[in-house]
């Protein structure tokens, strides 16, 4: 939907493509329409989102700065997870790279 006008703009899953992982209801994100169709769709930089599935970090096991993985709410599973990471907190990830940036707040 147009966030200035309110129309609404139907799209197939082929045109939102990779998007679909970094995005929930409610998100803004860049379109591209041309000639009154979406041709693209492009995520925030950086979203927010929480672990919905991850395992708990081992106490000790940093010496060597151990990762993890992490399934977040979109279903899109990081690698290279900080072990202190816990199911239930918000991270901050950057779609460019599927990267985890830091943990934030919600």
């Amino acid at each position: 939907m147009a966030a200035d006008t309110y129309e609404q703009y139907a799209v197939n899953q082929a045109t939102v493509g990779d998007a679909a992982k970094w995005l929930k209801e409610q998100d803004l994100c860049r379109v591209t329409l041309w000639n009154g169709n979406v041709i693209s769709i492009e995520p925030p930089i950086f979203v927010t989102l929480k672990v919905i599935e991850t395992e708990p970090g081992i106490r000790g096991d940093t010496a060597t700065g151990g990762s993890k993985t992490a399934t977040l709410e979109t279903g899109v599973t990081i690698n290279k997870i900080p072990l202190f990471v816990n199911v239930g907190d918000i991270l901050k990830i950057d779609t460019r790279t599927g990267e985890y940036v830091s943990r934030a707040k919600e």
